[in-house]
């Protein structure tokens, strides 16, 4: 709960500074090394449209953070990291995390210039499918946090879609056989391949004529 609120005031304190014209002390992104490639939906932040990525369970999450930094600024930091959050939230405020995995990016020192940092998710938990309803929210989520000392941190997320495609087990398709007839004179044996059809199918079978 203590970790959660501090992000959010994180990114709070960063929007006031950009607010009243002051703005972030570096502009952070997130590129994913295959976006090119993937499929993308459209997803709702804070009211925003936007698109985000599609990933199954299967798929690492990787590529590369940059902190962009006008020419002539310096910036101090505490360290520089990156978070890969499952969270469920729900519409009075309540939140729950059922993935959080982290990975520093940078030891405290200072940026004098922009700087791009790898990342790579290889084996991150993403068994649920993202949702985004109206009382609840299941999101998946990289914040990059740029820790500072004597002033607010710098927060930055992106979001992801996570659709799993569920494989169906094969289907049982046995064969039949059905007996009609005389008692004791003529029994008629109808045999067929499978027991389910479709309706362009053929249906191939036997007849046996059995005299008693």
């Amino acid at each position: 709960q203590a970790s959660r609120w501090l992000a959010s005031m994180d990114k709070l304190l960063s929007r006031a500074s950009a607010l009243v014209g002051l703005g972030p002390a570096c502009t952070p992104s997130i590129t994913f090394s295959d976006e090119s490639s993937r499929k993308r939906v459209t997803s709702y932040k804070d009211g925003q449209q936007e698109q985000v990525l599609v990933f199954t369970d299967k798929d690492p999450v990787a590529g590369e953070v940059t902190l962009k930094l006008d020419p002539g600024k310096r910036l101090e930091h505490m360290g520089v990291k990156i978070e890969f959050i499952g969270m469920i939230e729900m519409f009075y405020g309540n939140y729950h995390e059922f993935t959080n995995l982290v990975r520093d990016l940078d030891a405290p020192g200072e940026l004098t210039q922009t700087k791009v940092y790898q990342f790579d998710f290889a084996s991150v938990d993403k068994q649920y499918d993202s949702y985004n309803g109206i009382n609840v929210k299941l999101r998946y989520f990289l914040r990059v946090t740029v820790a500072r000392q004597y002033s607010p941190n710098v927060v930055f997320e992106q979001d992801i879609w996570v659709k799993n495609v569920q494989t169906m087990p094969p289907e049982i398709n046995n064969s039949i056989k059905m007996e009609v007839g005389i008692e004791d004179c003529l029994h008629i044996e109808f045999e067929y391949n499978r027991s389910k059809y479709h309706l362009k199918d053929v249906v191939i079978g036997k007849i046996y004529f059995l005299l008693v």
